[in-house]
């Protein structure tokens, strides 16, 4: 792992004090972008760092650096917790470099960049956020927005975007800029051509189709550096859905092989353009589901998704696996055979499990009502609140219980190896 800081101690030598803080004076790391014949290769301090990151705003820092992941990306540098600072300092400490987000308006939530004034106040507000953080050693490239061609038909979004790369590039000769599409079209990527000439690399999002990206990118006149800046489970709009409208979240298992083929066909089949990744998301979050992006569980425990990001990151497999799931099923069926109950009679659900060392396996089951608080984008959901199950029996992987009254539920499961690893799955089902 290479760490790049210059450490030059201050005050007396005889100050212990001072040397138990390991007081500091760093510069910032000098971030380069390369083209060799077609090749692009991005450089920190003249050395290549091909980023292996992760989408983390409120997740673990010191096991991205653990599972040797070398940066990770936020959203903005004020995330409500921690400043921007303080999760650049932990960063560092950690031997890690940041693509820091930096919040630009979205017309689907109102902004108008039609409005002269509203964006003059916008980029003087983060001229402020730069000017703040672009000398931190840990800084590795500003993010100027997420996803702003969602839902979008302003234009001017892109030369906001424009103005704001030239502005960082003025106070910041250090740091490289991009800006992260929700997906890839012609139409953006010669809109962000014409209108974002100052921009260093293109930022993609992109999910159950990332395998196709190397070649969308060529076919839709992209010929520059670009970066997969989420990538992960098959989204929520990609997937089959119930008879009554549910979509089916893929188990952990199924989502683990996906992140593989994923990886291996949409990023590392890209050794010209693609310059890396950061896998979403490196913690847990709602959204459709507490289960259903995060390679964490709420509690903390790692998914097998985590597993695959370390044979990534580190060509071998972790010492202990993650439980992996074989099937799940509720008197039989599957989550795609709709599933339909009847209030308060008794039903099996079962969970067979494979796990490769042999740990002893704890089940931990849960209902919750499917959630109405649906958001759009990835924006803020709360979590439904769970029903109280009314378990008749329970014997390692099969639980007998009654269904709970008429509505739309998923029956989550939890299977934990006590080594800080667990498998999940859900099953939706409606009770008449």
């Amino acid at each position: 792992m290479i760490i790049f800081y210059l450490s030059l101690f201050y005050g007396c030598k005889t100050d212990q004090t001072n040397k138990e803080k390991e007081s500091f004076e760093a510069k910032p790391a000098k971030v380069e972008l390369k083209n060799h014949k077609g090749k692009f290769e991005l450089f920190v301090n003249k050395e290549p760092f091909y980023i292996k990151g992760a989408g983390l705003e409120f997740g673990d820092i010191p096991s991205l650096a653990k599972h040797n992941g070398n940066s990770f990306r936020t959203w903005r540098t004020e995330n409500g917790q921690r400043s921007g600072k303080e999760v650049l300092d932990e960063a560092y400490k950690n031997g890690l470099m940041v693509a820091m987000g930096i919040e630009v308006a979205r017309e689907r939530h109102g902004f108008d960049y039609n409005d002269e004034v509203a964006v003059k106040e916008q980029l003087d507000r983060i001229k402020k956020e730069v000017f703040e953080l672009k000398d931190h050693p840990a800084l590795l490239i500003w993010g100027i927005g997420n996803e702003l061609n969602l839902r979008y038909t302003n234009p001017k979004v892109w030369d906001a975007v424009n103005d704001i790369s030239e502005m960082i590039h003025e106070v910041d000769p250090n740091h490289l800029t991009t800006t992260s599409l929700a997906g890839i079209s012609e139409n953006e990527v010669t809109l962000i051509k014409e209108r974002c000439p100052n921009l260093d690399i293109l930022s993609i999002q992109m999910y159950g189709d990332l395998p196709d990206l190397p070649n969308l990118v060529r076919e839709h006149g992209w010929e520059g550096a670009y970066m997969v800046t989420e990538w992960g489970a098959t989204g929520h709009w990609e997937v089959p859905n119930t008879n009554w409208g549910a979509p089916i979240e893929e188990n952990s298992t199924v989502k683990a092989a996906n992140y593989l083929k994923r990886y291996k066909g949409g990023i590392e089949a890209d050794s010209l353009q693609c310059i890396g990744s950061y896998v979403f998301l490196w913690g847990q979050k709602q959204e459709r589901t507490p289960t259903w992006y995060g390679v964490f569980l709420e509690d903390g425990k790692e998914t097998e998704s985590v597993d695959v990001m370390h044979y990534i990151w580190d060509n071998e497999w972790p010492e202990n696996r993650t439980p992996q799931i074989t099937l799940f099923t509720i008197e039989g069926k599957t989550a795609y055979e709709n599933v339909v109950l009847e209030n308060n009679n008794e039903y099996k659900a079962a969970l067979e499990i494979l796990d490769h060392e042999n740990d002893s396996i704890t089940f931990n089951w849960e209902i919750l009502p499917e959630s109405t608080d649906l958001q759009d984008g990835g924006d803020l959901e709360s979590r439904p609140k769970k029903v109280e199950i009314i378990i008749v029996n329970q014997i390692d992987g099969e639980l007998t219980f009654k269904a709970p009254p008429s509505g739309e539920y998923r029956l989550f499961v939890y299977a934990d190896d006590g080594n800080g690893h667990a498998a999940t799955a859900n099953i939706p089902f409606l009770v008449k």
